[in-house]
């Protein structure tokens, strides 16, 4: 079974059984159990199709494909129910941390706004015994305000003979697994080191918020809620900096329709919730984005920061030109009839071949590229926005681009949370520590050598 997003003739590998194919994942019941009252029914097996994502077994190894398959529902109720029913010194305290672009899908399905959906959905999740419901827009903000200052830094050094540029985005994890373990060099040198919003996120979580919480962070059992399937795999990394061998900063990763299929089965009495946040008491009242169409933007707010250190030009609304088709799409900054800045957006695997091979011929005109696996971008993850038999749901699709437009932009410099976290959690915005949290470094292909030859 060919991967999705995957044309490549020699990914023709299977990754699920005959028995597989025709399975579903497995949704709780959520009705009460009849000998213990509130106790969830025992749950059935889940089924992770690596299909349905950018990674196949061309990336993938047997063990993590294991670890993958276990990121799922029945995870999720298992800690759930232990809370219920163990000793309390054994509780953990669960925390979800939703991605902004799993909250259209919220509001389209359920006909609500995307404040009420956001309510809705934080309030159900503490109907069943979450703790804490966070969003990962803060975490965005540090992503995109550390690529920012690399890509600066990297335009800076770039020379012909140690070439910097072009910078490519980092955010998304099929595009960087793929890149890690089929392309390696010359193609990971150009990945941008800034970690992803969901690898920010755990680090928030099991860090500086299970410090102020005075909780060790074993004790936190952290579910993301996302749009993709690649977002399952991404949190096999080990990229939690003081963590104890296997320890990581995502436990669990849910899909917005795994999220959504225990929602529609339960019976649960919800009553709306304003999202938490890291710091305590203090709630999110307002839904905020950055300015994407579809996902976190990185391309616009890195080309407006450019735009203004690199030349003093100020960069209002950023205009894109559809080149190759409507997901490959060019920015540039010019003066006095000179390209000053080019930047690209290649969402799909098709215009990330194309992107690749310019790459390798010494051909490639850009110095910035914001790649996603996702041909449409993250709100057409395969986590969401299905159709029964798997294709995606078009009409659904077109609510959410909508809804997603309507939510507000929020630059990530204006942040003030942000500003104070950099200070208290990070001891500054360059120091070590910072760089630490907020980087990471790319391994080249552990493959064997038939799944690295390919053919473009």
């Amino acid at each position: 079974m060919k991967c999705e997003h995957c044309t490549r003739k020699e990914c023709n590998k299977k990754t699920k059984t005959e028995d597989q194919e025709n399975a579903s994942v497995g949704v709780p019941s959520l009705a009460q159990d009849h000998t213990e009252k509130g106790e969830f029914h025992k749950l059935a097996d889940a089924k992770i199709f690596l299909s349905d994502c950018l990674a196949c077994d061309s990336c993938v190894t047997a063990e993590e494909g294991l670890q993958v398959s276990q990121q799922n529902v029945k995870d999720f109720f298992r800690v759930l129910n232990l809370n219920k029913k163990c000793d309390p010194s054994q509780h953990k305290v669960l925390a979800v941390s939703v991605c902004p672009q799993s909250l259209p899908y919220f509001a389209a399905k359920f006909r609500l706004s995307v404040t009420d959906a956001s309510r809705r959905l934080c309030g159900f999740l503490k109907s069943l015994g979450v703790h804490y419901v966070f969003d990962t827009t803060i975490a965005a903000d540090f992503s995109i305000l550390e690529s920012q200052k690399e890509f600066v830094r990297r335009y800076q050094q770039h020379s012909e003979e140690e070439p910097a540029l072009p910078m490519l985005t980092s955010a998304c994890p099929g595009w960087v697994r793929y890149a890690e373990r089929v392309l390696g060099h010359p193609v990971t040198p150009h990945l941008c080191t800034a970690k992803s919003p969901q690898q920010i996120m755990g680090s928030l979580v099991k860090d500086y918020f299970a410090r102020q919480q005075n909780l060790s962070p074993d004790k936190i059992f952290h579910v993301i809620v996302a749009p993709c399937y690649d977002k399952k795999l991404e949190a096999l990394r080990e990229d939690f900096p003081t963590a104890p061998h296997g320890f990581r900063s995502a436990d669990c990763v849910l899909t917005s329709g795994e999220i959504a299929q225990i929602m529609e089965q339960s019976d649960l009495t919800v009553k709306d919730a304003a999202v938490d946040t890291v710091f305590g008491g203090l709630k999110e009242e307002e839904v905020r984005r950055h300015d994407g169409a579809s996902s976190d933007g990185y391309l616009a707010h890195v080309f407006r920061h450019a735009a203004k250190q690199l030349f003093d030009e100020d960069v209002g609304e950023v205009t894109y030109r559809t080149l190759r088709n409507k997901d490959f799409q060019e920015v540039t900054l010019e003066k006095n009839g000179e390209v000053l800045l080019r930047f690209a957006a290649a969402y799909g695997f098709r215009n990330i071949q194309n992107v690749v091979l310019k790459l390798k011929k010494g051909r490639f005109p850009y110095h910035f590229v914001e790649v996603l696996a996702c041909a449409g971008g993250c709100l057409n993850g395969r986590g969401q926005a299905q159709t029964e038999d798997g294709r995606a749901d078009k009409a659904l699709l077109r609510q959410m681009e909508g809804i997603y437009a309507d939510i507000p932009v929020r630059p990530p410099e204006s942040s003030a949370h942000v500003q104070e976290l950099y200070q208290e959690w990070l001891d500054g915005a360059d120091s070590p520590r910072a760089q630490e949290a907020l980087h990471t470094k790319y391994q080249g292909p552990g493959l064997p050598a038939l799944s690295r030859d390919i053919k473009w």
